[in-house]
């Protein structure tokens, strides 16, 4: 009698670990190394995939799928020896195991991210949405099962496989949708709350539908199993709703704010996971099921889900999610789609998928009385597809509803209807930001209103000096007082967490209020202290955005708040020993797009060490700030901002009026020209050294600081240095290294002191101040001020009639 080893249809199992090559063994002959190669590649690959479609702004999904393909045999696994070799057919049961395991957690985290007490206060347009984007595009996928079995699915059988292909066509992909609608910074206004509404309640109908897919899909021809199964699963999830979320209530309830979560607890919780699988696998309606049913029961509220999605997030969605992606690659062979008909049928899958989603939503959003560019936007949001769909489309090949023909049209129909929705909603749909016109947007004016500043930080390490600067900047009681708009600027990610933040946010569409209590975040701590001690406003808030695209989260949240400067912060961090490192190219153009599009003034603040490491009293500032005044409308912004900050007892202003011989100008002979951030701006602000208003205006601001000065001598002073060279303007610059700030111009008609910059966006006294070689101690400020003529480009579009925007948060 043949053992199972001598049979070569079965292949003897793997065993875990090899001796290692100088034992002669290939460690790909065993279990665990040749998966730690086959991760290693699949992330690998795929991350270079999600880099190539990162300009088409496609949701990582989008390039996991494609990867998955693209190793599997309808690309590079054509090559029998790369296929024999890295997915050899024994290895494949190992793969899907860990995949899968993947997956259960992930779909754990889909089921946070629904929030099942929004889809009951869902109105009536999101429902009457959602039960047309199922019931329209089902009805469709029933008449193409019909069209499939009479060509490349002959013999199937015939209600499962018209219940999977109904269900294929009709389900959104929840969590890919709010990634998209995050990166189109859409998620938070009307169409894309209706969008996410209406998606919930698709998911929700998806998985129902998918239990009884599966069901019926089973090999025993009992009317009686399905039925059975049904059951069962009802049984399931009441069991859950009672008796196990109030088990995970009151762990929720015993992690308290600003407390570690027991370990104890998280670890219940995931074996709860795996438990509910387990069960919901014995019942016959496949593991995911119960995964995702306790993902919707989870509380939402306090730390303990975020603390669990932090913990769980960033292995299942790096390592494991991609590996799914790639078993269904491996199951996916275009190639089998070979003839006029089969390709046939591919068009007719994709027409039926989208006609049926983005018609069907379409009409009823119209008749909601939604405008038709919201509308025809609503549709093609909805005919997403990625995760959910491949997950239906697995199950159903592992069932033998599909065949591989069958399963490879419904994945590359899959892949279009997610590939497109991008793309095409940036076409139909860019709502535009509107606002009411506002007029004082820098900090030279006539009149003594309130200051408003929306001043930037990306983490801890940019708060000690902002607080301090806040404090120099509010001036004095009889001044218009200082309102500060504090906005973390936060990275959008692909992560779980990232995008439950966004669902946080205010409903208008803008940056959300941070509603944290005291105790939670110690950023927000900083600036409630330093409120509760001073007579400054500070009102902290978040932007998530895309590092590419978050100058539009700054931009118009400093026109709604009516702020006549941004203060950003350098992208360089000055290290130990004195030199300044980058923090990232994305930070650096962000600053440069800000600098273009700004309906306000803008400074950029480079940092070493206002003030120390911690914030310093009111009671013990003790600054001395230097502007070097050249000439020029950023010259005078920054003038301006320092006779504000010399009304603080603390503050001691030396303004430095660089002047030349009759008959010279600064340039020394150079060409002048103002740098233009942005490759896009049509307009240039070119520096002209003989502008004959420009000096006038100097003159007459030169006159009021003379005034100001002579009025107040113990915190103001000013002195005029002659210069007959760039080396005399270095020499007096560098004279001015025992201050604590510098306030200087952008754009002053100085000729460029160094021979090159990497910091175009600073200027060329910015530049040579910022450098590493200039000062380890001394922090300086950017300024630029606003420019009306150069704002041919506005990111609001201001409207005399738009009603005023309230400063407080909504609830």
């Amino acid at each position: 009698m043949a053992t199972t080893s001598n049979n070569p249809s079965c292949p003897a199992p793997m065993k875990p670990t090899s001796n290692g090559a100088f034992q002669h063994e290939n460690p790909l002959d065993y279990a665990l190394p040749l998966l730690i190669l086959q991760i290693c590649l699949v992330v690998a690959f795929t991350r270079f995939i999600a880099f190539l479609c990162k300009p088409l702004r496609q949701p990582r999904v989008v390039a996991e799928i494609i990867g998955g393909i693209l190793l599997g045999p309808s690309a590079i696994g054509r090559s029998e020896k790369f296929l024999n070799t890295v997915f050899p057919a024994k290895s494949i049961t190992v793969l899907d195991t860990l995949a899968n395991i993947g997956l259960l957690f992930f779909l754990f985290l889909v089921g946070l991210e629904l929030d099942m007490r929004a889809i009951r206060r869902t109105g009536r347009k999101a429902l009457g949405i959602a039960l047309c984007g199922i019931i329209v595009p089902f009805v469709l996928g029933i008449g193409t099962s019909v069209a499939l079995r009479a060509t490349v699915s002959k013999g199937a059988e015939p209600l499962p496989f018209l219940v999977f292909m109904g269900v294929s066509l009709s389900v959104t992909a929840f969590p890919v949708l709010a990634r998209i609608l995050a990166e189109l910074k859409l998620l938070t206004t009307d169409v894309g709350r209706i969008t996410m509404s209406a998606a919930a309640v698709n998911d929700v109908a998806a998985w129902i539908f998918l239990a009884l897919a599966i069901a019926l899909s089973g090999s025993n021809t009992s009317p009686l199993v399905p039925l059975w199964v049904l059951l069962s699963g009802v049984a399931f999830v009441t069991f859950v709703v009672f008796a196990i979320r109030p088990l995970l209530v009151a762990m929720a309830s015993r992690s308290l704010e600003g407390e570690p979560v027991k370990e104890l607890y998280i670890c219940i919780t995931l074996t709860l996971v795996l438990a509910c699988g387990f069960v919901t696998d014995i019942i016959g309606i496949h593991a995911l099921f119960g995964a995702f049913v306790v993902g919707t029961v989870m509380p939402k509220e306090g730390s303990f889900a975020t603390v669990l999605t932090e913990r769980i997030e960033d292995l299942v969605s790096g390592l494991f999610l991609p590996l799914y992606f790639v078993s269904s690659g491996l199951k996916t062979n275009v190639a089998t789609i070979k003839g006029g008909l089969s390709w046939a049928m591919l068009m007719l899958v994709i027409f039926n998928a989208c006609f049926g989603k983005i018609v069907g939503t379409t009409v009823v959003s119209l008749l909601c009385k939604v405008p038709f560019r919201e509308a025809l936007a609503l549709g093609f949001l909805m005919n997403t597809k990625g995760l959910v769909e491949l997950i239906i489309l697995n199950i159903g090949k592992d069932r033998k509803v599909l065949n591989d023909q069958a399963f490879a049209i419904c994945v590359l129909m899959a892949l279009f209807t997610t590939f497109i929705t991008t793309p095409i909603v940036m076409f139909v749909y860019k709502p535009a930001r509107r606002g009411a016109p506002y007029k004082h947007k820098t900090i030279q004016r006539d009149l003594d209103t309130e200051l408003r500043m929306l001043a930037c930080f990306h983490g801890t390490h940019n708060i000690p000096t902002l607080i301090n600067l806040i404090e120099c900047s509010r001036g004095s009681q009889r001044k218009g007082k200082l309102c500060i708009y504090a906005m973390h600027l936060m990275e959008l990610s692909e992560r779980s967490s990232a995008i439950t933040m966004v669902h946080k946010a205010r409903k208008n569409g803008m940056p959300f209020w941070n509603k944290k209590q005291d105790g939670e975040d110690k950023m927000i701590i900083a600036f409630q202290a330093y409120e509760k001690l001073s007579s400054v406003s500070v009102r902290p808030m978040t932007a998530i955005s895309s590092l590419n695209n978050i100058h539009e989260d700054i931009c118009t949240s400093a026109h709604q708040k009516r702020a006549a400067m941004i203060i950003l912060p350098f992208h360089k961090r000055q290290r130990v020993d004195g030199s300044m490192e980058s923090l990232g190219h994305s930070f650096h153009v962000t600053n440069q797009l800000v600098l273009s599009h700004a309906p306000c003034s803008v400074g950029i603040l480079v940092d070493r060490g206002l003030g120390g490491t911690s914030q310093v009293q009111a009671s013990d500032v003790s600054y001395k700030i230097v502007v070097p005044f050249f000439g020029g409308r950023d010259d005078r912004e920054a003038l301006c901002y320092g006779m504000r900050m010399a009304e603080h007892p603390g503050i001691f202003l030396n303004v430095v009026k660089v002047v030349t011989p009759p008959g010279t100008s600064l340039a020394f002979g150079a060409r002048l020209v103002g740098v233009s951030s942005n490759k896009y701006r049509k307009t240039v602000d070119a520096v002209d050294d003989n502008n004959y208003a420009d000096k006038k205006q100097d003159d007459e601001l030169w006159s009021k600081f003379l005034s100001a000065c002579n009025n107040n001598q113990e915190s103001m002073k000013y002195e005029e240095k002659l210069v007959q060279s760039k080396g005399d303007i270095e020499t007096t610059l560098k004279d001015m290294k025992r201050s604590n700030l510098i306030l200087v111009g952008r754009m002053p008609s100085v000729a460029p002191l160094g021979s090159q910059s990497d910091c175009p966006e600073l200027g060329p006294v910015g530049s040579f101040l910022a450098s590493s070689d200039y000062s380890t101690v001394t922090s300086v400020m950017v300024i630029q001020q606003y420019n009306p003529s150069t704002d041919i480009h506005p990111l609001v579009m201001e409207e005399s009639d738009f009603p005023e925007m309230s400063d407080t948060p909504r609830s």
